[in-house]
């Protein structure tokens, strides 16, 4: 009987001191922690910014700690088919017209903030990279003054299902203010 009070009050210390080291962090964001994110983004642009189709995959290292953040994406954009129905002068079958073309993003030291259903990163102007092509974005300044807001959100069955990626900066030229919607499709 004392051994087994004695593991009983042992178990119950351990415990007690592995809830208590889970507080030595910020409580909501230690679950965040080294955790990897990655998944597809499938979706267009608003009419006002020419009708893009905007489709490609992405990923999001939580390495831990403030403005750890590291995401990656490799997108590519061309006219959808709404564009061609506001212009129907524009050529449908012209792969000039059609402009497809690529962007790879890139942010680092990214900060973490819990939302409600999920978290937001946010990265600054010249901490979020934009290519166009592999080159330079033809909108983008020098230095970059993109920005980059990413909302990951889920619900009580799957905590982490969609991204949203929201363009702030020289960026909106391009991609518009209006989030740009895809899905997570693995979490590590």
């Amino acid at each position: 009987m004392i051994v087994r009070l004695r593991w009983i009050a042992l178990v119950g210390l351990l415990g007690f001191a592995g809830a208590s080291v889970g507080y030595a962090q910020n409580p909501g964001d230690a679950h965040l922690n080294g955790l990897h994110l990655s998944g597809s983004i499938d979706d267009f642009t608003t009419p006002t910014f020419g009708s893009w189709k905007v489709g490609g995959v992405w990923s999001l290292d939580m390495t831990g700690g403030p403005n750890a953040a590291e995401f990656s994406a490799a997108l590519t954009m061309e006219r959808s088919d709404l564009y061609f129905g506001d212009n129907p002068n524009a050529n449908a079958e012209s792969l000039p017209v059609r402009n497809a073309h690529t962007h790879n993003i890139s942010m680092v030291h990214g900060a973490a903030t819990p939302i409600p259903g999920g978290f937001r990163v946010t990265g600054l102007a010249g901490e979020t990279i934009i290519t166009g092509n592999g080159g330079t974005a033809p909108f983008e300044t020098n230095p970059p003054s993109s920005t980059l807001q990413i909302d990951i959100t889920g619900g009580n069955l799957v905590s982490f299902s969609n991204i949203a990626l929201t363009f702030g900066g020289a960026a909106v030229k391009h991609f518009g203010s209006n989030p740009i919607a895809g899905a997570v499709e693995r979490v590590r």
